[in-house]
């Protein structure tokens, strides 16, 4: 599951990078939680709560049917 979730995260990566941000897988666990590090401009934007849902967990969730949530992690 890791190398889908990795290749899920390639494709939004452009949309963080373009406004200076990024993220990175952190931990995958076995009840299907994704936990990920938003850094960049990512790290401290007031809307990387809505990024994260929005964004990241729909586009993993789509590619990625088992997967239950994304978590952030500082």
């Amino acid at each position: 599951m890791e190398k889908e979730i990795l290749k899920a995260l390639e494709s939004i990566r452009p949309f963080l990078q373009a406004d200076n941000g990024d993220v990175e897988l952190v931990e995958i666990s076995d009840a299907g939680i994704v936990k990920v590090k938003l850094t960049g401009e990512c790290e401290n934007c007031p809307m990387s709560v809505m990024t994260l849902r929005a964004g990241i967990e729909r586009a993993l969730m789509r590619q990625i049917p088992s997967i239950k949530r994304i978590e952030a992690v500082t």
